[in-house]
């Protein structure tokens, strides 16, 4: 055995040239280790197509390093070498290699930092673990923003990272004289609109075996693989980025929060798979976007709408969770523990809005920030869904879900399970909502103008019902104390018809959920115990 100095591991979220991890190093001395184990691959149920993404990224990413002087050590998924996690894989490489060193840039999630921390003892080589600098805020510097404060307020974050990267701004002050024009981004659209389709990247041969390894491997998993046109490689994120800007940025802006039955994609950007693996700098992405604006191409509140989404909802999911684990998903203001319905796995509701959210998903493995916000994850907060059963199912189905990102938009914005670190308020509502910002409730079955009854759109009695049941602790929310007036003042045999229609379609969810469908054998919770 010739042993090396340098033994690094790029992890499948840090498909980035300039990681951190390879900086400062001899490449004639160094063996890069990348894996596919089973051990990432199904800790969560995840949808076909976000393991294809991945592992097809991950192999061109070893042929990029490759490329340029590295030596690459892959293990692929069916390799008999493979020791079906990285600890196990880490353990075979340091046998055979013989390292002075370990390193590997800082893991995005805490099971896998937690893994990390114990292998300097473990392996009895120093193990380096830089921090990943992709990011503009780092976990103490957020730390240090939050201290003191009463409550952290993505909002005024947002602004002192504006400060920091000096985008859309004029000297201390914002463009446009506004830090925020979310105001402007609330228009519904119609189905008539010329809507670019997204940019598609056609799988070539690395791909290809990537789909067949995951057609044959992971067949039981939630989703459909194919189609596929997920980009893959830097080049084609790039231009899936550029097709963007010039078709669809201009009316992301107006249009963001949008709903249109058969149309998925809108005028978003679906470039957050490609951040959160490294084949997209996220800043760089944001200057670009400031240049379209600059240029003329885009509205102001189209740049600022995009901008704010990355430097400020990114970044500062990204701090509450590091501030808060672990134990974060533990989180459950409302003390819900009802199973997730069925039909958020098979999308067979004749509610339209629900329907349309998750086929796409099964098809697209995607959903865009509204979907998820105000149609399945306010529906599962209006039910009285686990909060952690809902986590998990994000985590599972989408592209762009690590649990950095992914465990504060649910506990937090979406089901307010943190009681209100995050949100201000929980982010719920009954039908109407959904009627403006969409054209489903134009096909659905149900009445979206009915409180209650056989015919009633079920947001509407949930709704209502669930400022019932959680009445004191709404009625201290400065932003919830009108509705729960407004119910109060409710002729008492209106809420009674409330009651009676909303147990009436919980008692529904109860029986599906009851279903050898998806439990116990088919769910999340099972894989990851």
């Amino acid at each position: 055995m010739m042993s090396i100095q340098n033994l690094i591991l790029i992890l499948g979220d840090q498909l980035s040239p300039h990681i951190s991890s390879l900086q400062g190093v001899d490449k004639t001395d160094t063996i890069i280790i990348m894996a596919e184990v089973d051990a990432e691959a199904g800790y969560v149920r995840h949808h076909k197509k976000k393991i294809a993404l991945v592992f097809s990224a991950m192999r061109h990413f070893a042929e990029e390093l490759h490329a340029g002087g590295w030596q690459v050590e892959y293990v692929k998924l069916d390799d008999p070498e493979n020791q079906g996690s990285l600890t196990g894989q880490i353990a075979h490489a340091i046998e055979r290699h013989g390292p002075q060193n370990l390193r590997v840039t800082a893991p995005g999630e805490w099971r896998l930092a937690s893994d990390v921390a114990q292998w300097q003892d473990k392996f009895g080589i120093p193990t380096d673990v830089p921090a990943d600098d992709r990011f503009i805020s780092d976990a103490a510097e957020f730390a240090a923003w939050a201290e003191g404060r009463k409550s952290l307020r993505m909002e005024y974050f947002y602004r002192d990272m504006r400060r920091k990267t000096g985008l859309l701004m004029d000297g201390d002050q914002p463009v446009g004289g506004k830090w925020n024009f979310d105001s402007e981004n609330r228009k519904p659209a119609a189905g008539d609109m010329f809507i670019p389709v997204p940019y598609s990247a056609a799988p070539d041969a690395i791909t290809c075996e990537v789909l067949a390894l995951v057609s044959n491997r992971f067949a039981e998993h939630f989703g459909d693989l194919e189609p596929f046109n997920y980009a893959v490689t830097r080049k084609d994120a790039e231009a899936a980025f550029e097709y963007f800007v010039k078709h669809a940025l201009p009316n992301f802006g107006d249009f963001q929060d949008a709903m249109l039955v058969g149309q998925p994609f809108l005028y978003h950007a679906v470039i957050s798979p490609y951040m959160n693996i490294g084949l997209l700098d996220p800043l760089a992405v944001c200057r670009r976007v400031e240049r379209a604006y600059q240029d003329g191409h885009v509205a102001i509140n189209a740049a600022e709408g995009f901008i704010r989404q990355i430097i400020g909802w990114r970044e500062y999911v990204r701090g509450i969770y590091w501030l808060n684990m672990p134990g974060y998903a533990d989180h459950n203001f409302f003390e819900h523990t009802r199973a997730l319905p069925e039909f958020y796995w098979t999308g067979q509701t004749d509610m339209t809005c629900i329907k349309a959210s998750v086929d796409q998903t099964r098809s697209h493995a995607y959903a865009h920030h509204i979907q998820r916000l105000m149609v399945t994850g306010n529906f599962a907060l209006l039910a009285g869904v686990d909060p952690r059963a809902l986590h998990l199912w994000y985590l599972s189905v989408y592209t762009d879900a690590y649990e950095w990102v992914e465990m504060p938009n649910t506990m937090g914005m979406s089901q307010f399970a943190d009681g209100g670190m995050l949100a201000s308020k929980p982010y719920i509502s009954s039908g109407a909502y959904i009627n403006r910002m969409s054209d489903y409730c134009g096909s659905c079955k149900y009445d979206i103008k009915a409180r209650h009854g056989t015919k009633a759109c079920p947001f509407n009695p949930l709704y209502w019902n669930f400022i019932a049941t959680h009445h004191d602790k709404l009625l201290k929310n400065p932003r919830m104390a009108m509705m729960v007036r407004t119910y109060d003042k409710m002729d008492v045999s209106e809420r009674k018809a409330i009651t009676v229609s909303a147990d009436v379609i919980l008692a529904d969810i109860d029986a599906q959920a009851a279903s050898p469908h998806w439990t116990p054998d088919h769910t999340p919770e099972r894989d990851a115990a």
